[in-house]
C-alpha cells in the first residue's frame, strides 16, 4: 500500500530531513512540501492526500489550524496524521487531534519508520472494513470483499492483529484490531464482553457469571462486563 502525503515544517534543515525519510520509504509517495498552513490548506482543497506529516509549532501559525480545517470543512477527506516537533508539550493536544504518532526531533529513522508501520495498518484496517448502510458491511477477506448482512453476524473474536467474524454460515478472518471493528458496528446491537469476544446480542441465548451462550458456544464473559450485558439485553427484548 501507498500513502500520499506532504510535509509542513518552516525550519529548512528539519524538512529537508523529513524528506530524505519519506524518499527513502517505499510506502510514501510525496504530492508536496510546504512551510505555512496557508500554502498547505491551499493545496489541500484540490487535492486529497493521505498522510500529514508536519511540525505543529510554526513561526507563523500554529500547526493544529491545519488540522482544525478538516473539522470546519467535513466534506474534506480527513487524512492521517504525524507530528515531527522539537516541542513536546504539544504531544497531548497531537492525540486529541487522533494523530497517528508524535516524534521528537530530529526523527531517528526507526521511529520514523515505525510511525508510518501504524499509519499503514490502519489504513489497511480502514479499506478492510467499510460500507455499513445500517444493513450489510462490505469487509475484505482473502484478499476479496465480501458483503456481510449485519444480522447474520454471531460473534467477532480476536486473532492478533486481525479479527473472526463469526456469521451464521462462515467465518472470516479480516485485518483489524477489535476496537477498529467495534467502532464500526452499529451500536445498541453489538456488545464487547471480554478483551477477545464481541457479540450480537440478538443472538444470546443465556448467559451466567462466566459465559455468554450462542448456538451452544460458551464465550468468555469479563466480570466487569456482566451489568452492561444484562442492561443492554433488557434493552433489546424491550
Amino acid at each position: 500500500m501507498t500513502l500520499n502525503c506532504i510535509i509542513v515544517d518552516d525550519n529548512s534543515t528539519q524538512r529537508l530531513a523529513t524528506l530524505r525519510l519519506i524518499n527513502n520509504h517505499p510506502s510514501l509517495n510525496l504530492m508536496g512540501k510546504f512551510t505555512s498552513v496557508v500554502e498547505a490548506k491551499k493545496f489541500l482543497l484540490t487535492t486529497p492526500i493521505d498522510l500529514i506529516i508536519m511540525e505543529v509549532n510554526l513561526s507563523v501559525s500554529d500547526g493544529f489550524d491545519l488540522l482544525d480545517s478538516y473539522i470546519d470543512t467535513p466534506e474534506l477527506k480527513t487524512p492521517y496524521v504525524i507530528i515531527i516537533s522539537e516541542d513536546a508539550s504539544h504531544a497531548f493536544k497531537a492525540f486529541e487531534y487522533n494523530a497517528i504518532d508524535y516524534l521528537a526531533k530530529p526523527a531517528s529513522k526507526k521511529r520514523f519508520n515505525e510511525a508510518i508501520a501504524k499509519t499503514v495498518l490502519q489504513a489497511k484496517m480502514k479499506e478492510n472494513f467499510q460500507d455499513y448502510d445500517g444493513e450489510h458491511i462490505f469487509v475484505k477477506s482473502n484478499l476479496k470483499k465480501r458483503k456481510i448482512y449485519i444480522n447474520e453476524i454471531k460473534w467477532i473474536e480476536a486473532l492478533g492483529d486481525y479479527v473472526k467474524l463469526i456469521t451464521n454460515n462462515k467465518s472470516f478472518v479480516i485485518l483489524s484490531t477489535m476496537k477498529a471493528f467495534e467502532n464500526e458496528l452499529p451500536k445498541g446491537l453489538f456488545l464487547r464482553i471480554h478483551k477477545s469476544y464481541i457479540v450480537n446480542l440478538k443472538k444470546v441465548e443465556r448467559y451466567d457469571s462466566r459465559h455468554v451462550e450462542i448456538e451452544k458456544m460458551k464465550l468468555p464473559l469479563s466480570r466487569t462486563r456482566k451489568a452492561q450485558l444484562t442492561q443492554a439485553l433488557d434493552v433489546i427484548v424491550d
